[in-house]
């Protein structure tokens, strides 16, 4: 099954909660991926909490996006 996210939510630390499209939660670090590239600019926690769902990944306002198997794969499953 592929999984789509739809619903994520900023958290402290720059953290991301996850939420995909069979109900699986997971905890997503931005931390190691704020020294690159267009990620630089979510340092700044107004840009980081712009933050949402598009097609089956996420993206920012200023138009960084993430590859959805990285997501996945480097995330944390929660409760």
């Amino acid at each position: 099954m592929y999984l789509s996210i739809k619903e994520v939510q900023p958290q402290n630390n720059f953290q991301l909660l996850l939420i995909y499209n069979n109900g699986e939660k997971r905890l997503f670090d931005m931390a190691p991926y704020l020294e690159t590239g267009l990620f630089r600019e979510l340092k700044d926690k107004n840009i980081f909490r712009t933050v949402k769902p598009s097609f089956d990944t996420i993206e920012w306002s200023n138009e960084a996006d993430i590859d959805p198997e990285i997501l996945y794969k480097n995330s944390v499953k929660i409760n």
